[in-house]
């Protein structure tokens, strides 16, 4: 059998594997190597092999071997810069004599040598002969692994060969032995992320969860799935732990070291191909290369191919294009790093020349490679430029490509497209590359004003740069720093810190009219910062505010800025006015598309989603829009999409996808440290856990909620409204809903709700129902925007049903519970709830279908675990008169076959013990009941059975008793 695969796969450690397993087995194991260090030695994993043999002592006598013991004898004379390459002392009794050199077998010969060996070496026990690292053998070696490979069968032994992917004799013998069917061949494959996960822990000793996530991603992000790479990045991670936000940790010196070993055999032109390709990062595009070189077209081709062969690059995954990638990503690194300044600098402006005279205009994401390779040179100014273009680009989506570039399909194919996230990670090497007081005022302020912006959109608080309110800054640029950085704060639910940026930065603009630019920044972000605030008119401001940011921003031709107030004044508007609120945020998405702004058009199309799901059966919209948000890169937007689709998730009771929503956005958040998004996906935590019922856990997840409520002023109300409330109901703790829906409503009075909170909805219900409201005062809160969604409709429509119903409208009644029934059928949870809160007041008033809505209310809330509504609903239709279905909780626990047979939940729990041949008088005591009790249940049970008496039936449900763990 032939193992082969990449360097660093693992071929050597399986080998040593079989050789530990056929040991175990009792079979002779030997092994030899080729190897090209030292003089050349023929047949040198053979003589390696028999060297092994002869120290173990079990090499044959020549004697033993007829005719070919002359030949044995001849292999083991080996010259002395043979033994010293080696590194082995030749046999005891095999005297090296002069000119042995020039008596070196034939290949045929050895062939019959080593058949004839390893017959008498494995006659007894078997034999596994493997012979290692055959991509290095001599041509002589691999004809005797020819001739093995066909007449081994024979003997009592298996060869197992070990050997690289590298286009050498060794890979031709093993296509060829294959095709003839000489022997099987196993390409070890790399690893995928799950084996990943597995060596590491095997590696750290601890289990797969426990995994440092960081780790994880360095060992799957680096390591191309080469064993050999994860371990030592495991090794280097745990010999220099890393601390959150620090720099990388260097390539660990064994990767290093592998790397420059296998460049070092490309040659000297190799190692320039591959420093070159190292200038643009873990990926090249080749045509480049080759023009930044300079040689002869035919030369490039068998370096290219010798990268290849030894697996140091590997063709794009992209069909078509002509780009490379490092297959070991550190590579780069390692080669990047070994190249001198002078050097690096010579091959960088080499590369830039290549670059521009290739891609005329630097189309595209061919900006960050020129930026790159202009930094490389040491040429800063040129590529700070280039950085911005290129951020630019890469955060607004690519722009048309002149004609001329459009007729040629393959330029951006030849140009993979960058992450949006690559934007922050350009405008930062931007930044960096501006030393404080050395670049001009205007543009170091026009590089960290788009920083900021780039931190806002995603969410990347980490890099927020040390010396953000830069003193030497003009004014104007300063003050929209700092109202960038009170946006940042807000985000951070930080409102102090945010509040005191927003008040430097109107410092610095006083009465300025000239600079309405800045003023529309200013004004936006004392907006959101409002909102981090608490008071009870923090709305009413925070909407002035917004207002002013549109002026200003139209006044200053800050689109960006514009939509975004526009986006701010919907969400304010949402719960009051639903109508007003979509207009502000279609003319958000009319102002992007029209200045073609990707972000707030996707900030636009999120806050449209959300007030969608709302009224569609489905949150198709929504799901859609927030793909796009992560898309993009824009988290704290996708955020807000995540909390509004878990929300609905809740509703639909999908609690599986709404967990799965709420734990990825609870990580990120956490992560970055974007305590206003940690918020809210804590309070649909705890909705989550409400709507299931579960009062521990919803108890619990608001504990998790409490220390980050003044991070996002609202939730305080939402907590009780959306969660606590809910949690009563199921319940049957109506009188604590009630306080709960009261409270929900004073901490909105004293600091007002964004976000709706029950009062257009379920408070209406109860308000009604408990008579504490009338048409007056519901008609208008339905009447509001939050009141018109598809699930307040079912609250709001079966109030005015009740209202109905007292005024002795029957038919009107019932057919406004059906239309609010009809807006409750995507919420099953809700639906039922609803039903059996106006069951009552529907029978007392004599409309709808009382009594069919408590038998769907019941039936749902038994299957669903809900059993102090279900027994609520019983005890309603008992006293209607209606008949009730016993329910006995732990039938689940009966076993099928005593079900079938009439068993009954509390036979069961008799019956269990008699099969653990325990007395009535025993029983009684356990269960609490009386011995007379017991005597008429363990009758049942055995007459229900077919057993004769107690003995059978314990002998035959002997799987009733549980088992004691030893």
């Amino acid at each position: 059998m032939f193992v082969t695969g990449e360097p660093g796969v693992g071929k050597t450690r399986l080998a040593a594997a079989a050789l530990t397993e056929a040991a175990a087995a009792d079979m002779v194991t030997v092994r030899g190597r080729a190897g090209t260090v030292g003089p050349p030695v023929p047949y040198r994993p053979l003589v390696e092999a028999l060297l092994l043999l002869a120290r173990a002592g079990l090499l044959p006598d020549p004697d033993e071997l007829g005719r070919y013991g002359p030949a044995l004898t001849r292999l083991l004379s080996a010259p002395p810069a043979a033994e010293e390459a080696l590194g082995e002392a030749a046999t005891p009794g095999a005297a090296v004599t002069a000119g042995a050199a020039d008596r070196v077998p034939s290949p045929l010969t050895v062939a019959e040598t080593m058949l004839c060996l390893l017959g008498a070496v494995g006659r007894r026990r078997g034999c596994l002969l493997v012979l290692d690292d055959l991509h290095d053998a001599d041509a002589g070696t691999l004809a005797v692994v020819d001739y093995l490979l066909d007449h081994i069968g024979h003997q009592p032994a298996v060869l197992l060969l070990v050997a690289g992917r590298t286009p050498r004799a060794a890979a031709e013998l093993a296509l060829r032995a294959r095709r003839r069917e000489a022997a099987a061949t196993l390409d070890l494959a790399p690893l995928n992320h799950s084996d990943v996960r597995l060596l590491v822990a095997a590696e750290l000793g601890v289990a797969q969860e426990d995994v440092c996530p960081e780790l994880l991603h360095r060992a799957v992000a680096d390591s191309g799935g080469i064993p050999f790479v994860v371990k030592e990045l495991v090794h280097d991670h745990t010999d220099r732990p890393t601390r959150h936000g620090a720099p990388a940790p260097s390539v660990p010196s064994a990767v290093a070291d592998d790397v420059r070993r296998r460049t070092a055999a490309l040659g000297p032109l190799g190692t320039r191909f591959l420093g070159t390709a190292a200038l643009f990062g873990r990926s090249f595009p080749l045509p480049v290369v080759e023009h930044a070189m300079g040689v002869d077209h035919t030369a490039l081709p068998e370096v290219l191919r010798a990268a290849l062969a030894s697996s140091l690059i590997t063709p794009d995954a992209t069909p078509g294009t002509q780009w490379y990638a490092f297959r070991c990503p550190p590579a780069a690194e390692v080669l990047l790093a070994d190249l001198g300044p002078g050097e690096r600098a010579r091959y960088a402006r080499s590369a830039a020349r290549a670059l521009a005279h290739l891609h005329p205009g630097l189309p595209g994401p061919w900006r960050a490679h020129a930026a790159r390779l202009h930094e490389h040179a040491g040429e800063t100014p040129e590529a700070v430029r280039l950085y911005c273009e290129a951020a630019r680009w890469a955060a607004d989506g690519p722009a048309p490509l002149p004609a001329s570039e459009q007729a040629s399909e393959q330029v951006l194919r030849q140009a993979p497209d960058p992450s949006r996230q690559e934007a922050l990670e350009l405008l930062t090497s931007a930044h960096r590359l501006l030393e404080p007081g050395t670049a001009a005022p205007g543009l170091h302020a026009t590089v960290l004003e788009q920083l900021l912006d780039a931190v806002a959109r995603s969410g990347r608080l980490d890099r927020l740069p040390v010396e953000a309110a830069a003193d030497t800054l003009p004014a104007a640029h300063r003050a929209a720093v700092h109202a960038r950085l009170g946006a940042i704060a807000t985000l951070a639910g930080r409102p102090a810190e945010a509040l005191r940026h927003v008040d430097t930065a109107r410092s610095l603009l006083p009465g300025r009219t000239d600079e309405g630019r800045h003023t529309a920044l200013v004004e936006l972000a004392a907006a959101h910062a409002e909102l981090g605030g608490p008071a009870p008119d923090r709305l009413h401001t925070a909407t002035g505010l917004a207002r002013r940011a549109v002026e200003a921003a139209r006044a200053g031709d800050r689109p960006d800025a514009e939509c975004a107030a526009l986006l701010l004044l919907g969400q304010l508007a949402r719960n009051q006015d639903e109508s007003a609120a979509t207009a502000h945020f279609q003319r958000a998405r009319a102002t992007a598309l029209a200045r073609r702004l990707p972000a707030p058009r996707a900030a636009a199309e999120v806050q449209l989603a959300v007030t969608a799901a709302g009224h569609d059966e489905r949150p198709t919209r929504l799901e859609r829009a927030l793909r796009e948000a992560r898309h993009r890169g824009l988290l704290p937007t996708a955020h807000e999409a995540g909390f509004a689709l878990a929300l609905e998730h809740v509703r639909r009771c999908d609690f599986d996808a709404a967990g799965d929503v709420i734990t990825e956005g609870m990580a990120e958040a956490r992560g970055l440290g974007l305590d206003r998004a940690l918020a809210l996906f804590r309070l649909a935590d705890a909705v989550r856990h409400a709507h299931q019922g579960s009062r521990a856990e919803t108890g619990a997840a608001l504990e998790r909620l409490d220390p980050l409520l003044d991070a996002a002023p609202g939730l305080r109300a939402m907590s009780y409204g959306l969660a606590r409330a809910f949690s009563s109901l199921l319940q049957e703790r109506h009188d604590a809903a009630e306080e709960e829906i009261a409270r929900a409503l004073a901490y909105d009075t004293e600091n007002p709700a964004a976000g709706d909170f029950g009062r257009h909805g379920i408070a209406v219900l109860l308000g009604v129902l408990a008579g504490r409201m009338g048409r007056r005062h519901c008609s208008g809160l339905a009447a509001a925007g939050a009141g018109g969604t598809r699930w307040n409709r079912q609250f709001t429509g079966l109030a005015h049903a009740v209202l109905l119903g007292r005024e002795g409208h029957r038919e009107q009644a019932a057919a406004a519970a059906d239309q609010a029934l009809a807006a409750a059928a995507p919420y099953p949870m809700a639906r039922r709830l609803c039903l059996r809160l106006v069951a009552r007041p529907a029978y007392d008033d004599g409309w709808g279908t009382p009594v069919e809505w408590l038998r769907e209310a019941e039936e749902y809330f038994h299957a669903a675990g809900h059993h102090q509504a279900a027994a609520a609903g019983r005890a309603l239709l008992r006293g209607m008169g209606a008949s009730v279905r016993q329910r006995r909780t732990g039938t689940e626990q009966v076993p099928p076959h005593l079900r079938r047979s009439g068993v009954t939940v509390r036979e069961f729990e008799v019956a269990r013990l008699v099969a653990e041949r325990i007395s009535n008088r025993d029983i009684a005591g356990r269960l609490h009941i009386s011995p007379r009790t017991v005597e008429k249940h363990v009758a049942s049970v055995l007459q229900k059975t077919g057993h004769p008496n107690r003995a059978a039936f314990a002998t035959a449900a002997r799987d009733l008793v549980p088992r004691v763990p030893a």
